[in-house]
């Protein structure tokens, strides 16, 4: 495989940044995940932590070097993660579980696999077009559908935020399935939460991504978003990836998995102590932290089959 990929996620205007982002790679398979937690204090945090670091974690056992069904992995690592969410509320009595947005996408042979649930989205660029998008899992997006809503009175809707499907909360998620779409060479794939699509919309999104750089292009549609977001910012996260053909020229920071050993991954991940914001004043003690760190692992430890 030879692609490009960069990621970032900022806190933006928020006291804490509830958005975990990750990928992991093997010789023949390529993993992206974001998520973007719902909730109270540290809650949804925690559970955006569990999905990404328990979907990747299944990925480094399962890609050996490749998936064996990229749908079926996606399906059965999602409901894991939200099981192991709800573990998480039990062992800790929460009146409600925490919850979270997720995206996921396998690039696998040639071919893109994904799944969401909620309203965080990915974007497959080509050719400066939008040619195919997750459709969110929210209140405004339904009312769209039923010719009720237009988009720019979506952006404006007071329920923008409200989603009906998600990891974590008192419901089963409704994940939604991508068919097995074949990329060609220069496609770009795009995942992003709402602190991200939501001020930049599909438009600012596509020209930001076009024809460009991924590691110049993300930082810049980055501080795009942080500045129409204004005061308001919300977290935002963006991971891009831009894939190449076998026989294309590879840029001195695209990544060629050729001689990777069948065995071996490289994984791009923070920890939960990582993810804290070095320039604010901490919301948690250094105790609180390993504790939290220990809790995740626990609850994704349960699931890890």
């Amino acid at each position: 495989m030879k692609f490009t990929i960069y990621q970032e996620s900022r806190i933006g205007r928020r006291k804490s940044n509830q958005d975990r982002i990750a990928y992991c790679y093997t010789r023949d398979a390529l993993l992206l995940v974001l998520a973007d937690g719902m909730g109270g204090h540290l809650h949804g945090e925690i559970a955006a932590q569990i999905t990404v670091q328990f979907v990747a974690q299944a990925f480094q056992r399962e890609a050996q070097p490749m998936l064996q069904d990229p749908s079926m992995f996606l399906s059965r690592a999602l409901t894991n993660a939200h099981n192991a969410i709800l573990d998480y509320a039990f062992d800790k009595d929460l009146p409600e579980a925490p919850r979270t947005t997720v995206v996921a996408c396998v690039l696998q042979e040639g071919h893109a696999h994904w799944a969401h649930a909620g309203d965080s989205r990915l974007y497959l660029l080509r050719g400066g077009k939008i040619v195919s998008q997750t459709r969110d899992h929210s209140r405004v997006q339904l009312m769209m559908d039923q010719g009720l809503l237009d988009a720019q009175s979506a952006a404006r809707h007071p329920g923008r935020n409200r989603i009906y499907s998600c990891l974590g909360g008192n419901h089963p998620p409704q994940v939604e399935f991508s068919a097995r779409i074949p990329l060609r060479d220069n496609d770009t794939i795009a995942l992003c939460s709402d602190g991200l699509w939501g001020p930049l919309g599909d438009t600012g999104v596509l020209l930001g991504l076009t024809d460009q750089f991924v590691q110049e292009a993300v930082p810049r549609l980055m501080d795009k978003a942080e500045e129409l977001g204004g005061p308001s910012c919300d977290n935002l996260s963006l991971i891009a990836v831009r894939w190449h053909d076998d026989s294309a020229p590879l840029s001195a920071d695209g990544v060629s998995t050729q001689t990777m050993t069948l065995n071996d991954f490289t994984t791009q991940l923070e920890t939960f102590d990582q993810s804290r914001s070095p320039t604010t004043a901490p919301d948690l003690t250094d105790d609180e932290i390993e504790r939290a760190i220990a809790e995740i692992n626990a609850a994704i430890q349960k699931f890890s089959k």
